[in-house]
């Protein structure tokens, strides 16, 4: 049977603010088990919650940058379960009046453009984390994350493979990096995805059962835990079976997902407006305050690059994924004027030095002004392309300027004519054969040439003006 695959996302993204959305706790990770808390975060009697209003305008820039419609009025609502990392037995959430609806995001897929859309974009306070322990039969509850403020972004049923589910989450990473309102940090749960995917025989209109999948913390984990749901789904079906509505975990070392509960709905949550807290209100003015504080956002950027850089659709992707990668960039080419070289250099021997290390740009030892400094230093001829591989490497290591290593290194590049005719009459002189040989039509000998040239100099010697004397002085 042929099947399609229908796959929405649910992502949490935990905003960047210093404390928590209703009260004065720091959000700071990695803390002391239970130091960040206090009465209102745990939900003792009588306390009452005041809302962060950064929050608002956090959620504000990412409704905005993801086209959504922002409500002139929303509400905070109850979302009643039992659970030990929660505290009051509720989360403070948005269900029927959310802040923001109806937006979308443009994927590239397969060369063409796909817009994915967004239901709705709403605030929420994170729950606590329970830890469990490996060698006795109990689990410890850290309520620093209580109260920590979330995003929850809901994206419309419109993905349709385990690829493009990867490719959007990417896109909403990079937009909440960009706008500098998330961290992006899967690994400590400051961007968190959920998945539905349910899969039906392809040309039927109706969804068939979905399943909703969690724990999965990075973009290859939830490409591979809906391609492995996928096939679980069509097996099951395909073998007389029956998809069940339920909550599946990811479990990576299995590489497999896992039964955790049935699937809850909304009205399994008994939604109430929250009546410790009143509506928000939004007016015009606020959008357009918050609108003009909106960064160059990468999908601009990118297109920006390639008109006025003139560089490849790669390149542009490649250099803004990341917000200070793409700074780092267009600093050396503000000092350099050599966009595709600088391209080049980056994307190559940088990137590789940062993924070996395990660093990102922010940490780079070579600062933009080296780079271009030594690609200025190759265009005038002060150092060759090979030469400039070690200097790279050495500018990377020690954090040193490219003219500092060129000189403890002594590795000026030779482009003295006398000197090099003086060379190379003497190479022709003891190669007799060989010029022979080339005056006979045997081009490829040419490379022997240039290679005791290279050999002579210790590679030092200027490899055009070595290749223009040679032709001349070969040519008899």
């Amino acid at each position: 049977m042929d099947f399609e695959t229908v796959i929405g996302l649910e992502v949490h993204a935990q905003m960047l603010t210093d404390t928590k959305i209703f009260c004065g706790c720091s959000t700071k990770f990695g803390a002391t088990p239970n130091s960040h808390t206090c009465p209102v975060c745990l939900g003792m009697p009588g306390v009452l919650p005041v809302l962060n209003k950064k929050v608002v305008e956090f959620a504000m820039k990412m409704a905005l940058a993801t086209n959504c419609e922002i409500n002139k009025s929303c509400e905070f609502a109850r979302k009643n379960y039992f659970y030990p990392d929660l505290p009051k037995g509720y989360q403070i959430s948005q269900y029927a009046y959310p802040l923001a609806e109806h937006g979308h995001v443009i994927l590239d897929v397969n060369g063409k453009q796909k817009t994915i859309g967004i239901t709705r974009i709403h605030m929420e306070e994170d729950a606590g984390k329970l830890l469990h322990d490996e060698h006795n039969p109990v689990s410890y509850v850290d309520l620093n994350r209580t109260g920590v403020p979330l995003i929850e972004i809901v994206s419309e049923p419109d993905m349709r493979s385990p690829e493009e589910a990867a490719d959007y989450l990417k896109r909403l990473h990079e937009i909440l990096v960009y706008l500098e309102i998330c961290d992006g940090n899967m690994e400590e749960g400051s961007f968190r995805c959920d998945a539905n995917v349910s899969i039906r025989p392809r040309g039927q209109k109706e969804f068939g059962t979905r399943a909703e999948l969690k724990n999965m913390n990075s973009f290859r984990n939830v490409q591979r835990a809906l391609e492995y749901e996928i096939k679980r789904q069509q097996y099951l079906v395909e073998s007389g079976g029956t998809v069940v509505q339920e909550t599946r975990l990811w479990d990576d070392a299995q590489g497999a997902t896992n039964s955790m509960r049935s699937k809850e709905e909304a009205h399994d949550y008994r939604y109430f407006p929250d009546p410790d807290l009143v509506p928000i209100l939004v007016d015009e003015q606020w959008i357009e305050d918050v609108r003009n504080s909106l960064p160059e956002l990468p999908l601009a950027k990118r297109e920006r690059f390639i008109k006025e850089y003139q560089i490849p659709e790669y390149d542009a992707g490649v250099l803004t994924a990341d917000k200070a990668l793409a700074n780092y960039y267009e600093e050396v080419v503000k000092l350099c004027a050599q966009p595709k070289v600088a391209s080049n250099w980056i994307m190559g021997d940088l990137m590789r030095f940062l993924n070996e290390d395990k660093r990102d740009i922010c940490e780079c030892p070579m600062t933009a002004q080296s780079l271009a400094d030594m690609i200025k230093l190759i265009e005038e001829g002060t150092i060759s392309g090979k030469m400039a591989k070690e200097v790279v490497e050495d500018m990377y290591k020690t954090g040193k300027s490219p003219q500092n290593i060129i000189e403890e290194k002594g590795l000026v590049q030779i482009t003295d004519e006398g000197e090099l005719v003086k060379t190379i009459t003497a190479i022709i002189e003891g190669n007799p054969a060989q010029v022979t040989e080339y005056r006979g039509g045997k081009e490829k000998v040419f490379g022997f040439f240039v290679g005791q040239v290279m050999k002579a100099t210790q590679g030092k010697a200027n490899p055009k003006l070595v290749n223009d004397l040679l032709k001349k002085m070969l040519a008899g």
